[in-house]
Parts: C-alpha cells; structure tokens; sequence
C-alpha cells in the first residue's frame, strides 16, 4: 500500500525496466525441503514487490511456494513505488505481485470514495481491474494494512487522545505528524485526511520522512507526536505505539490478496489452489508478527517466508 502517486507511463518504463535488468533474485529455496509437487511445471517468471517489508516476505512466501508447485520463478524486490511494481505488471515485466484493495481502487481505478465492507470492495476491485485491465485478483488474506496514526503510549495517555477526531481537537502546537512523500499527495492519505477530520495545521507541523524513519520518530516524539504507520507493522507493538482510531472511517480498506496477470492465469488456473493454501493464514496479526522478525528482530525477508512455509507444512 505504501507507494508513490501515478507517475508519467515512460518515466515508469524506463524505471522499471532498468531495475528489473539488475533486481531480480531467487524464490528463496522452497526445493530445500518439504513435499513438492509439479502441477505448476513450465510457469516461469517474476514475482515482484513494493519497497517494504511485508511485500518483500509476501513476494518470497509466493514464488518459494509456487515453486514447490512445480514453477520456476525468481523475485524482485528492487522496485521503488506502487507506480513502477503496478506498470512492471501492467508491461507484462513481472508475472505478478501483491497489492492493496485500496490503493487499486482509489489509485489505479480512479474512485475517489472507498466502498465499506471489505468483501464488497474486494469484489469491486477484482471486477473492475479484470476489466479494465486484464489484472487477475486471486482469493484475499484477511489482513488490513490500512493507513493508521500512531502515537507513544505515554504521550497519548498524557494528551488524553484514542481516535482522530481527539487529535483534530489539540491544541496546533500538539499537532504534529511525520508523513511519508507519498502519503502528503494522495487522495487516500495527507489531504484527504486532513480535510475529513478538519486538520488545519502550518506547513511546519507536517514533516516529511521515509517510512521506515517514522516509527522511530514517532516513539522519540522529537520530530512528531503522530506518525502515519501501517496496521500490520510489527514496529508498533515494539515501540509501544498506540493507534487513534479512525472514527470518522476515512480510510478505505487495504486488504491484501495477489494479483497477476490475467492471461498467465488463463493458462495456469491451479495457481488459485495453491495459493489458497496460503492466503487464509495471513491475518493482521500474523503479518504483525512476521513484519516484525523483519524490522525488529532484523531477520532476511526470504529467511522469514520461508520459515513460515515451513513451519505451516506448505514447503
């Protein structure tokens, strides 16, 4: 979900096509161990990802599990932005990738008001991208990665704040937030967020950090009170953050499932049942857990995917 705004198309091409000549690397070795199978076999390509780390594990989860399946696929986790991951897989560059019911649907899709209920915007989704653009929208995880704001414990214990409509009643001097690039431009993010719970602040108020940065700021309190985080960052139990509640539910939903391309999966339907295996067991929490071994405890992406797998007795 964590991604830039559309970007011009040929910017986007010769971006994504200089980084996949150099990004790309193995599945992550599913044919170490566990019980393989071949109905997949001939299926090749690129499994490719945002630049975080829940896509980066969700990216290595999918090809070493593909590949157990008989597939012969590598990953790349060079790409910089939703832009450049959305038009490698529109290019036909990458085989396919994980995305967010919410981005695709304010984002790519044009709406500018989510649909409430993630079943019905899953579904919307998945009709619409199929349509328009021949982007196959495989069965849904149960995680939300959905935008939140994030404060230190004590701080909020101190301002007496819990939902985002407390924050918009601080005095200024106490709204302050750190915000991504991205987030400051889309419709889903910094204005339209700001408009919704009637946050007026200077321009001083709102500083601009990468996302990884936020989280440490945020439980610093030096740069910010409020950190814009993501739902299922392990970062936030670590830190002890607590998330305001969106009262006024202004952000959409960002249910995560993996999308491809759609003739790739005319071709290999049996991707749906393998990857069905997989997808029921990423809720909330368990991304929580697994962004966490990432972020916190400093574990490889490809080493956590798969240990999971592993670990499920699905590789």
């Amino acid at each position: 979900m964590f991604t830039k705004r559309h970007l011009a198309a040929t910017a986007a091409i010769l971006v994504t096509t200089a980084l996949l000549a150099t990004g790309c690397s193995g599945g992550g070795g599913a044919a170490a161990s566990g019980t393989k199978s071949d109905e997949l076999k001939g299926l090749t390509g690129v499994i490719g990802s945002k630049d975080f780390s829940e896509q980066y594990i969700l990216a290595y989860l999918t090809s070493d599990l593909l590949n157990a399946h008989g597939a012969n696929l590598t990953t790349n986790t060079k790409l910089v932005g939703s832009a450049n991951t959305r038009q490698a897989l529109i290019d036909k560059q990458f085989l396919g990738y994980w995305e967010y019911t919410g981005t695709a649907w304010i984002t790519y899709l044009g709406n500018t008001k989510p649909i409430t209920g993630p079943k019905q915007q899953f579904t919307a989704v998945a009709d619409a991208d199929l349509q328009k653009n021949s982007v196959k929208w495989l069965d849904p995880a149960p995680l939300n990665n959905t935008y939140a704001f994030a404060i230190r414990s004590a701080q909020a214990k101190k301002l007496g704040v819990k939902t985002l409509s407390d924050v918009a009643a601080l005095p200024k001097s106490e709204q302050t937030f750190c915000i991504e690039s991205e987030f400051s431009t889309r419709d889903d993010g910094w204005p339209g967020l700001a408009k919704a719970y009637g946050i007026d602040v200077p321009a001083s108020n709102v500083k601009l950090l990468d996302t990884g940065v936020i989280y440490t700021a945020t439980q610093k309190g030096n740069d910010c009170n409020f950190g814009e985080v993501f739902q299922t960052d392990g970062r936030i139990k670590a830190l002890d953050l607590t998330v305001m509640k969106d009262d006024k539910q202004f952000f959409p939903v960002y249910q995560g499932a993996f999308t491809m391309q759609k003739a790739i999966f005319d071709k290999y339907p049996k991707i749906a049942d393998v990857m069905a295996k997989l997808s029921p067991l990423l809720t909330t929490e368990q991304m929580q857990e697994l962004n966490a071994k990432v972020d916190v405890d400093g574990q490889e992406p490809a080493a956590v995917a798969e240990q999971f797998l592993k670990d499920k007795g699905l590789i």
